[in-house]
């Protein structure tokens, strides 16, 4: 018959075993190739700067992981025009922050942005209006005129063919002249992607100026059959990025194109 002492004894003998073992399995665990269940997790404060401009019709919304973001001191979840703001937020590990802009009434998404830790202050910059969207406009560079009295351009084309449907893809260029047919020089290779190399000439009177749209490196149309002119005024000692505009009446008829929106009255460009 087991005395209570032996029986004390055994379970002080197997507490002490229990214990051995569990130091064991802890030594076992914490080497160098243990790897955590929930893998390291590093908490990155992040920055992402947006300045933009929207001449849509309707309001537009910025959602951050399906959460509309606050505009302005009045917390606003919509904007038009102008937005200049920073939002600041945190990055859990590797976890992606996704920026989508989108039409408040249409609730259709107009784009959609990416951000990691790897770039913790990013900047999203962009210019919209029905149907054209301009990104990056804080990386766009303005051209550096080489006298005081020159005028300067540069031009981007993002809905070429949308209603002339042409179904020529290649470049453009754009045979600028005066009113009295003097030519005043020759912009190269403008596309729907990115802004085209600099021109400038000499501003004189009067300031309309006739810019003919043909296929890169000929006198021929991008649309066949039809003589495609822009009509512009120059700005003296003034460089500008002008955004080539296809046109349409009502029922969707390509009417031309049209020259006028300057995105250098939108942004301040350094």
């Amino acid at each position: 018959m087991k005395t209570k002492t032996n029986i004390n004894m055994n379970t002080r003998m197997l507490r002490a075993v229990i214990f051995l073992a569990v130091i064991n399995l802890f030594a076992s665990c914490t080497n160098d190739n243990m790897v955590s269940y929930y893998g390291e997790e590093t908490n990155q404060p992040g920055k992402v700067t947006i300045n933009a401009y929207s001449a849509v019709n309707d309001s537009l919304q910025i959602i951050s992981n399906g959460k509309a973001l606050e505009i302005g001191k009045d917390k606003k979840t919509a904007f038009t025009k102008k937005i200049d703001k920073e939002y600041d937020f945190v990055y859990y590990g590797d976890q992606t922050k996704t920026i989508e802009i989108t039409n408040k009434v249409t609730k259709e998404v107009l784009h959609t942005y990416h951000f990691t830790a790897e770039k913790v202050k990013d900047t999203l910059s962009f210019f919209t209006k029905d149907g054209i969207w301009i990104d990056k406009i804080t990386s766009i560079k303005t051209g550096v005129l080489s006298k005081p009295a020159n005028s300067g351009y540069r031009f981007i084309f993002p809905n070429i063919n949308k209603y002339s449907k042409s179904g020529y893809e290649g470049n453009i260029d754009g045979i600028i002249r005066k009113i009295n047919g003097q030519l005043l020089g020759v912009a190269e290779n403008i596309n729907k992607d990115k802004f085209n190399p600099f021109i400038e000439f000499p501003f004189s009177s009067p300031p309309t100026i006739l810019m003919e749209l043909v296929k890169h490196g000929t006198t021929e149309s991008y649309i066949p059959g039809q003589k495609i002119i822009v009509i512009m005024t120059m700005s003296v000692n003034k460089s500008k990025l002008i955004v080539l505009e296809e046109k349409s009446d009502a029922s969707g008829i390509f009417t031309g194109v049209d020259g006028t929106l300057n995105l250098t009255d939108y942004f301040v460009f350094k």
